[in-house]
């Protein structure tokens, strides 16, 4: 049977013919960030992760830039959710369920997670625009729908207003990592227990 990581870290790499990614991850960290993904607008989203989930990363990546981002976005989305995935084990004692509200001027996103132990993505994100300087839009979603897939939990991702599409992107993730920071929180009303009537998750 798997059990909680007690320190509550993991380390993944994943290297494939399109991408070779390293992901660290400290769940209970301080929200410090060493990034180089080769995409500078995705390292300054996953730094909005860290410092808002209060989660340790380093993430490393090279990828087939040459053709697109494509790839490596959306394995850096696996990888980071097959990391997060390992450090909280067998999920027990956390409190499973977070959700938060974020502004940014004009932009509001609401993003609400389950721990559930089954992959599913509900998001509904309409970008102003299809660029952010060089980066494709398109591809928030691919990083999500590999994190989820990976992580299994089920995320909604809902941005409610924008008229900018970076600042559209950065209450998204901004919203996940202070999601993700209530859900993996421990419970200590439930402490050493698993938060499913299943008795699994």
């Amino acid at each position: 049977m798997a059990t909680r990581n007690s320190a509550r870290k993991a380390r993944i790499t994943r290297n494939t013919n399109e991408t070779q990614i390293s992901v660290m991850v400290d769940v209970d960290g301080e929200g410090r960030a060493q990034l180089s993904t080769g995409v500078p607008f995705l390292d300054h989203m996953l730094d909005q992760v860290a410092r808002h989930g209060v989660i340790d990363m380093e993430i490393t990546a090279k990828g087939d830039l040459h053709i697109d981002a494509h790839h490596t976005v959306e394995d850096v989305g696996i990888a980071l959710g097959q990391a997060i995935a390992k450090a909280v084990g067998d999920k027990r004692g956390i409190v499973r369920y977070g959700h938060a509200y974020v502004p940014l001027d004009e932009a509001l996103s609401r993003v609400v997670v389950d721990f559930s132990g089954r992959p599913g993505l509900e998001y509904r994100v309409k970008f102003v625009r299809p660029l952010v300087g060089e980066f494709d839009v398109d591809l928030v979603h691919e990083f999500f729908q590999g994190f989820v897939n990976h992580a299994q939990v089920t995320l909604h991702i809902d941005n409610l207003h924008g008229d900018n599409a970076h600042h559209q992107c950065e209450t998204i993730f901004k919203a996940f990592g202070r999601a993700l920071r209530m859900a993996l929180a421990p419970d200590l009303r439930v402490l050493g227990k698993i938060p499913s009537t299943k008795g699994a998750l």
